[in-house]
């Protein structure tokens, strides 16, 4: 690996940061996922890639959404589902076992904390891995729901690319992809038949008030926050750095590219997540 000249320093000083800081919070996003084979939502300089996201209100009112998202992503899981931790991961859940960093809230919706071993996580959006009946309340795992559009929808099962072209996987769990005609049939709730929808926020939708206030009793508790893989643009994660630098507390961020809160940040590594953070184990 070619580290980047100014690499080595910056190391350095993101280990200072996490020494002098007995309270590190870290807020992860989608740029420490990419390595894993989940695509990012923007680019370096933070503007969003592909089709505009679905709007929760949407998907509850109109059922023509709900059988887009639900072919998008029976399309899509494959790659959700078989996506393992990567060493970024990896290292954030030995940062937390040896003491060095306290707690991760984390944007993303892979569960990939979890998998690799991270114990003090808050999803802040949800986890793709469920789906919640809208209803009942009843959360069924998403595996089980692949099963039943894969029976169900065998014309949309495929083993290769659709003529000639490969659907591309979103980072929100679904793909791009084009539906003809109405033959697809959606899930529903096993328990009572109602409207399922995945086990996330989406845009449009607001974070539930006790997961809202967990977080904020994480960030107030800590003593400095480091950002990993986000570039902030959503307010639910750029809080954070508002509220760290308004209580004066330091923030670092290793992050490729422009961030929202590059204005708040005292020490950015412009490198990649899995560059960096096994360096600092």
């Amino acid at each position: 690996m070619n580290l980047h000249p100014h690499l080595p320093a910056q190391i350095d000083q993101l280990q200072t940061f996490l020494h002098q800081h007995r309270r590190v919070l870290v807020l992860t996003g989608a740029g420490l996922s990419t390595a894993s084979g989940i695509p990012d939502y923007r680019d370096k300089d933070g503007v969003r890639r592909g089709r505009a996201p679905i709007q929760g209100p949407d998907f509850r009112r109109d059922v023509a959404v709900q059988r887009r998202y639900w072919a998008r992503s029976m399309a899509g899981w494959p790659v959700m589902s078989k996506a393992a931790p990567n060493i970024g991961h990896h290292a954030l859940a030995e940062l937390e076992a040896a003491g060095r960093i306290d707690a991760i809230i984390t944007q993303n919706v892979d569960g990939l904390h979890d998998k690799a071993g991270s114990q003090n996580v808050i999803e802040l959006h949800g986890n793709i891995h469920g789906v919640v009946c809208l209803a009942c309340r009843t959360v069924h795992p998403r595996a089980e729901i692949q099963a039943w559009l894969a029976r169900e929808n065998p014309h949309m099962v495929h083993t290769g690319p659709v003529d000639g072209v490969v659907p591309e996987a979103r980072p929100d769990g679904d793909a791009e992809l084009e539906l003809n005609g109405q033959d697809f049939r959606m899930p529903v709730c096993s328990h009572c038949g109602g409207v399922l929808q995945p086990d996330v926020i989406f845009f449009g939708d607001n974070i539930p008030v006790e997961r809202t206030a967990r977080a904020l009793a994480l960030a107030e508790q800590a003593d400095a926050l480091l950002v990993v893989g986000s570039s902030l643009m959503v307010f639910s994660g750029y809080r954070f750095c508002k509220l760290a630098a308004a209580a004066g507390k330091p923030i670092a961020a290793i992050n490729l590219g422009k961030t929202r809160a590059d204005d708040l940040i005292g020490l950015k590594v412009e490198a990649s997540a899995i560059e960096v953070l096994p360096l600092l184990l």
